[in-house]
């Protein structure tokens, strides 16, 4: 009898439990929605260079910092005002996402960098998947085809970076495989299979190097560029060459999914599940599943949180959910991670400049955006919120 009447209770706690951690959607795109607006009257006052700035980036010193559209986060927010028109059909976040996408068309044909995809993707692929405009459809194709520029046959992989010749050849860092869309997209609207061989081989040389045994990650592998060799394993964001960065799984588990998405190869789908794992199974992730900067951080748990890692693992297990059999947990991790940064992440409203999202963390090894709000920690925090939703409205959760 005290058993029955114990497993009872058990039962009626965890009853309470998850409707107490209900996300009140409305509420949260209401929230949303405010701190947008305030954060384009706050875009209206910035300083802005001549009108060189196109994009919020950051809080510096709780002031507003605004970047060109070469700087690799300048096409969150154009992102982020598709998601609002998206979840609201109000075509004021329409209009607004209208103007902001074309600060970024000039970036379809820079060459230096490998952020195309988070660039011109984030802002153009948006734009094209809610409007179907054909001048969208041509900048993310042009997009794709200066990426391209990039990729070496005989690394297999597109280059990261050109700077910090002194210490990589032929840098690759995992944040690439969120490129890898743009490409899988541009072969689906030109019919150029380049792009989508492009992108296997990307993710298919990544899966080879940069995974350790337990498939935590690393930052960045250098290779060498005449033979294809791996000349070292390091990282540039995370504590230690070692450990696992926390955006840096998140980049993982995010790029795998949707790898699997373009391809339908299951080693794909295994990968993102293995490192699923590692991040559920870690004993330094923490229970609201907002993880620390990097899992081997030595001060845990006195050490900055990376709510833009929570947001888009978020984003990728709702994705993730529809392949496997492991649906309802990946679910119910995707909403616990929902919950959390909805309740005790986000900012006030009507504080921080605009920003949705709080405590972030950019570099910390370079004291750089440490517990500070970042745009692309809001995008992800919206496209995991729509992606509740469709699922929610028995909607494939990618339109």
């Amino acid at each position: 009898m005290r058993n029955t009447i114990l497993s009872l209770l058990t039962l009626i706690a965890i009853t309470l439990s998850s409707c107490s951690q209900k996300l009140h959607f409305k509420k949260e795109v209401n929230q949303a929605e405010k701190q947008t607006t305030l954060m384009l009257q706050e875009i209206a006052k910035a300083n802005n260079k001549n009108g060189t700035l196109v994009s919020p980036r950051t809080l510096e010193d709780g002031k507003l910092k605004l970047v060109a559209s070469k700087d690799w986060t300048s096409g969150f927010f154009p992102g982020e005002l598709w998601y609002l028109y998206e979840l609201t059909k109000n075509d004021k976040w329409k209009q607004e996402a209208i103007k902001f996408t074309s600060k970024i068309e000039q970036e379809k044909f820079n060459g230096k960098t490998h952020d195309m995809g988070f660039k011109v993707y984030c802002s153009f692929g948006n734009a094209y998947r809610l409007n179907k405009n054909q001048h969208d459809k041509a900048v993310v194709i042009q997009a794709a085809r200066t990426l391209s520029t990039r990729f070496s046959p005989k690394v297999g992989a597109i280059r990261s970076w050109d700077h910090n010749s002194d210490k990589w050849d032929f840098p690759v860092i995992i944040d690439n495989m969120l490129n890898l869309e743009l490409l899988f997209e541009a072969t689906k609207l030109s019919g150029d299979s380049s792009f989508y061989k492009i992108a296997v081989a990307h993710a298919n040389t990544t899966m080879k190097n940069h995974f350790r045994k337990d498939f935590s990650t690393w930052h960045v592998v250098d290779y060498d560029p005449e033979t294809g060799a791996v000349e070292k394993k390091n990282t540039h964001q995370g504590y230690s060459d070692a450990s696992a960065w926390a955006r840096g799984q998140a980049w993982a588990i995010y790029g795998y999914t949707m790898c699997y998405r373009e391809t339908k190869d299951p080693k794909y789908l295994l990968q993102a599940q293995n490192i699923a794992k590692f991040l559920f199974n870690n004993r330094n992730m923490p229970s609201d599943l907002v993880p620390y900067w990097d899992f081997d951080a030595p001060n845990i748990p006195d050490e900055p949180r990376d709510a833009s890692a929570a947001a888009l693992i978020s984003s990728a297990l709702f994705e993730l959910s529809t392949y496997t059999e492991e649906k309802n947990d990946y679910l119910e991790k995707a909403e616990k991670i929902l919950y959390s940064l909805s309740t005790s992440y986000t900012s006030p409203i009507g504080a921080n400049r605009g920003f949705i999202l709080l405590h972030s963390t950019g570099s910390k090894p370079h004291n750089s955006e440490v517990d500070e709000p970042l745009s692309y920690a809001d995008y992800y925090y919206l496209e995991a919120l729509t992606r509740s939703n469709r699922l929610k409205n028995n909607q494939p959760v990618i339109q």
